[in-house]
């Protein structure tokens, strides 16, 4: 049956997933929210030196360089979600106006106020994660009129033109269309469709606020999939929306005196995904210092640096872990237990759901779960989280430790043997 699966998901199933997440469309997604990472490190940073000032009061308030990094988040998709999708459909020389074109669009959308004293007045929290989705239909919406217009561009590309000055005009009837549907229902018809998209998509996001969700969609990403071979980039636009959201009404709640009740946040998943997906880091530490197979021993060690950083392709390719059974299922195993644990202590109180934005995740555990749930039981729970992906890899990894070892004799003596051959031949011809 273990033979009859593994077959049908690497000829059949990942082929087909794989050919998704390359789909121009999601692939622009992606790509956008890639692109804006680096501002959530920002962010991430302003947030973790914010924590000296729970014990230095003199010490600067950093949050404004939150507010003007992650808190721009959705400012930025409008923009790279376009510019991305344009540049995939070859379009290179509008994508910018595209970029634009998204900027200008989502600004109609989240509803500013124009009083009489000439000023222009927008909600902030739109601009965060908060207004992630209508970001990203802003963003899609221009993408989709901009390329649809390049079919009948009025200036062709055999033109005498300067290429600026055709994408100029190209781009002028397209990018007006998108600004006559934003004039027309937020300044005419005075409806919110800022407010329409999140009454809309906001409860299919706190579905994914549940246990279930949780766990399917991590073990799913993170540890089955991933051992086929099949990019967790697939969850990733479904992920991060969640995640996002998620972290961004924990902060909102918590600066508000109220509950923070959001785990699916890609703050707490980080805690149970020490060495990457999997919880590989410790299946590393036995390759590198405990296998008798010198092969093992050598991808071990070579794996381990990156895997300290939660980075484990080296290991799950490398090991490998993709497509071999004996190591497979204790993936599954910990990619399964791991989540269920992290909304147990979470949900009983016995570790901080955390309420501000940490994206650096290659942090090392267990520093990685003090700064990002901001108490020493964030620590402490990543390290009995390490202990059990320890004990569920150790009887897995003796098996297959055992059988490289066999098959590392037996490739020495063929070895052996093709050298005993050669030098029969040598002397014969001799």
């Amino acid at each position: 049956m273990m033979n009859s699966l593994m077959s049908w998901m690497g000829d059949k199933f990942a082929p087909k997933v794989n050919r998704l997440a390359k789909n121009d469309w999601i692939a622009s997604i992606q790509d956008g929210i890639l692109a804006a990472i680096p501002m959530v490190l920002i962010g991430s940073f302003a947030s973790v030196l914010n924590i000296i000032r729970n014990y230095w009061k003199a010490f600067p308030d950093l949050t404004v360089i939150n507010t003007f990094s992650f808190g721009l988040f959705s400012v930025f998709l409008a923009y790279l979600i376009p510019e991305s999708l344009l540049k995939k459909k070859g379009h290179e020389d509008v994508s910018r106006q595209a970029g634009m074109g998204g900027l200008a669009f989502f600004f109609m959308l989240v509803y500013p106020s124009l009083p009489k004293s000439g000023n222009i007045i927008f909600n902030l929290s739109s601009f965060g994660s908060g207004g992630m989705i209508a970001a990203l239909l802003a963003g899609l919406f221009v993408a989709f009129v901009v390329n649809l217009s390049t079919k009948h561009s009025p200036i062709g590309e055999d033109s005498s033109l300067p290429d600026f000055i055709a994408a100029w005009f190209n781009t002028l009837i397209p990018i007006t269309a998108v600004l006559l549907v934003g004039w027309l229902f937020t300044f005419q018809l005075h409806f919110n469709l800022y407010k329409a998209i999140q009454s809309l998509f906001i409860p299919l996001i706190n579905v994914g606020q549940n246990f279930w969700a949780f766990l399917l969609i991590y073990f799913l990403a993170m540890a089955f999939l991933y051992s086929f071979g099949i990019s967790n980039w697939v969850f990733y636009p479904i992920m991060t929306t969640i995640a996002l959201t998620g972290i961004a009404q924990n902060s909102a709640n918590y600066a508000a005196g109220k509950a923070v009740t959001n785990i699916f946040v890609n703050e707490a998943a980080d805690l149970f995904l020490i060495g990457g997906g999997g919880a590989t880091l410790t299946l590393c530490i036995m390759l590198a210092f405990l296998a008798k197979s010198k092969r093992l021993k050598m991808i071990g060690r070579a794996a381990i640096i990156p895997s300290i950083f939660n980075i484990n392709e080296p290991v799950v390719f490398g090991a490998p872990i993709a497509f071999n059974p004996l190591l497979m299922v204790p993936m599954w195993i910990n990619g399964f237990i791991g989540p269920v644990l992290t909304w147990i202590v979470m949900r009983l109180g016995m570790v901080p759901i955390p309420h501000e934005v940490f994206g650096v995740w290659y942090t090392p555990a267990p520093l990685y779960g003090w700064l990002a749930t901001q108490s020493w039981k964030g620590a402490l729970f990543q390290v009995v989280l390490f202990i059990i992906s320890w004990l569920v890899y150790y009887p897995f990894f003796k098996m297959y430790d055992k059988q490289a070892l066999e098959q590392d004799k037996q490739m020495a003596e063929e070895d052996e043997e093709d050298e005993e051959e050669e030098s029969s031949e040598s002397v014969a011809n001799a």
